[in-house]
């Protein structure tokens, strides 16, 4: 039986896998787009390029070695730099 992760058997390094788990979670955890034709592309389009971005630092982080706290950092870089810029989709009630 596996026993549960704890802060003190946690192994050296979890921090920065945290952290780059993190990075990945904040790329990809994008809001709804709202109705019009223009926010659904360009939600479509950010999700697709931090999808690909995701991809592309963790296969440097698996295959090539790469440090997960830079890997992290890029990430967080690329994540900031490509901010929301479509309208979210907002809950305004359902029918009483």
């Amino acid at each position: 039986m596996n026993t549960p992760n704890t802060p003190e058997a946690a192994p050296a390094g979890t921090d920065a896998v945290m952290a780059l788990l993190r990075a990945v979670h904040d790329a990809l955890d994008l809001p709804l787009p709202g109705l019009a034709d223009e926010d659904e592309r360009e939600h479509y389009h950010l999700l697709t390029d931090r999808t690909a971005c995701a991809r592309v630092v963790l296969a440097g982080v698996l295959d090539r070695g790469f440090a997960f706290e830079s890997a992290a950092a890029y990430l967080r870089g690329r994540t900031d730099g490509a901010p929301v810029t479509y309208t979210p989709w907002q809950y305004e009630g359902g029918p009483e």
